[in-house]
């Protein structure tokens, strides 16, 4: 009999074991890091939106924390400067340096001494998403305002808010340029093309195809966070967003989102929405992902990143297939259309006339062409190669994990045309400067330049006129 319940006991303990192990490889496996998004909300959503709600607080406390550590967040506009529809531009360097450092002490020093001291300005780091675990579309205050009062669609989320102050945004809404219709000018009428007003503005001024693919680029489609099902971020079922809910007007509001090409999720950029203004001189899309086409980039956009770049997800949201031979080109037709701002001190070369330029404007063209390098990348005129180019920040600074993003190597990154770049700010990939001060200091440290402080005064001068 003791033989008998021993073997049984010792059974016992092997099926038991057995089964601990089952569940530790079941667990391991459902913690494991995946590419993929979960597919099944097993949390009820009104569950979601309280707890996500009652997050909030905390979360936007981090956020302006650490921007209000980084920048200068002041309104400070500079005198008599504006962009094209009148709204001040902001002045200065407002990243924040390290206790004990200057500038000029800073360009003295080499990459792997600011590196070694840990003296690299944090704002010159990659800038972050309110919530890097979360992500997800975020739209200014101004833009879901407008877009509630015109269309009773609101873009507001219950877990998060758009970080940026106002005025270190573009101006909203934004002038419309056409390159078909110069002798128009601005032809936005002062207002925010919408799904309301698009034919009204522009019928008689496009052809149909044109018109068409304005139509889809302000038509509301199912994307991650505003959708019908339980997966979203606003309460009630949503209708989507549309291309112009970031690329206001055919230029930006600055709106952000996490990149949907890169796993694990700590490692996923912050991006600063660009302008499509000037699409049609351009043959890379995407800050970083290099697509060819705008045609590529618009059925991209569409297909992935409306979703997190997870086509299983977006199945379940609804997904909006693109017919690329119409719709997919229509749109990218009037993107085609959208014209850089007039620049009235440019030759047709695209440099400062002598005749027009102030002296300040053209010492800063021949720094931007000259110690300054500027031109190797941005040459005129419309000041880009069309290339991506590493600038290794990294070789400045650890790599680092802050409020749950792993801040290290950019990799390679699109050049930018500079026309018009004031209407444009905030600056780089992932909008880390506030101003074009920040960003001449930015690539003085990288670039290792060691502009003087005239030099660099001079060279803001020049890029303000483009």
């Amino acid at each position: 009999m003791k033989r008998r319940n021993a073997k049984f006991s010792f059974v016992a303990w092997i099926v038991m074991s057995s089964l601990l192990i089952g569940l530790a490889f079941v667990y391991a496996e459902s913690a494991k890091k995946s590419s993929y998004s979960p597919v099944v909300i097993t949390e009820a959503f009104a569950s979601i939106v309280a707890r996500m709600t009652a997050a909030k607080p905390e979360i936007m406390k981090r956020q302006m924390d650490l921007l209000s550590s980084r920048y200068d967040l002041a309104d400070r506009p500079a005198k008599g400067l504006t962009m094209s529809r009148g709204k001040a531009v902001q002045e200065g360097v407002r990243v924040k340096l390290p206790d004990g450092m200057t500038w000029e002490k800073l360009a003295e020093m080499t990459p792997q001494q600011i590196l070694e001291k840990d003296v690299f300005p944090a704002g010159f780091l990659p800038l972050h998403h309110p919530n890097p675990p979360e992500g997800g579309m975020l739209f200014p205050k101004t833009h879901i305002d407008e877009i509630k009062k015109q269309e009773q669609r609101d873009l507001t989320r219950f877990d998060l808010d758009f970080d940026l102050p106002q005025h270190f945004l573009p101006e909203s809404p934004a002038a419309i340029y056409l390159t078909t219709r110069p002798d128009l000018g601005d032809v936005s009428q002062g207002k925010l093309v919408t799904i309301e007003n698009y034919f009204e503005m522009f019928n008689g001024v496009l052809n149909p195809k044109q018109l068409e693919g304005l139509r889809l680029l302000v038509t509301p489609f199912p994307q991650q966070q505003f959708n019908q099902t339980d997966d979203r971020r606003s309460e009630r079922a949503h209708r989507g967003v549309t291309c112009f809910d970031c690329h206001a007007n055919g230029h930006t509001n600055a709106g952000t989102h996490l990149v949907g090409d890169i796993r694990p999720q700590e490692f996923r950029h912050r991006l600063d929405t660009p302008t499509l203004r000037g699409v049609n001189i351009q043959r890379l899309f995407g800050s970083q992902r290099a697509l060819k086409s705008v045609e590529d980039f618009t059925e991209f956009e569409q297909r992935a990143a409306y979703f997190d770049g997870d086509p299983v997800i977006a199945t379940k949201k609804g997904v909006n297939i693109l017919e690329r031979g119409s719709q997919v080109h229509f749109m990218a037709e009037f993107q085609e259309l959208l014209d850089f701002p007039p620049a009235p001190k440019l030759d047709i070369y695209g440099k400062i006339d002598p005749q027009k330029g102030a002296e300040s404007e053209l010492r800063g063209q021949e720094i931007f062409f000259g110690k300054a390098k500027c031109g190797v990348c941005h040459p005129a005129p419309y000041y880009t190669d069309n290339l991506m180019h590493n600038l290794k920040a990294e070789r400045f600074y650890k790599p680092k994990m802050i409020n749950g993003r792993m801040a290290s190597a950019d990799g390679p990154i699109k050049t930018f045309p500079l026309r018009g770049i004031k209407d444009s700010p905030p600056y780089m990939h992932d909008g880390r400067l506030m101003t074009l001060e920040d960003t001449v200091e930015f690539f003085n440290m990288i670039q290792q330049l060691k502009l003087t402080p005239q030099e660099k005064k001079d060279l803001v001068e020049f890029m303000r006129a483009l």
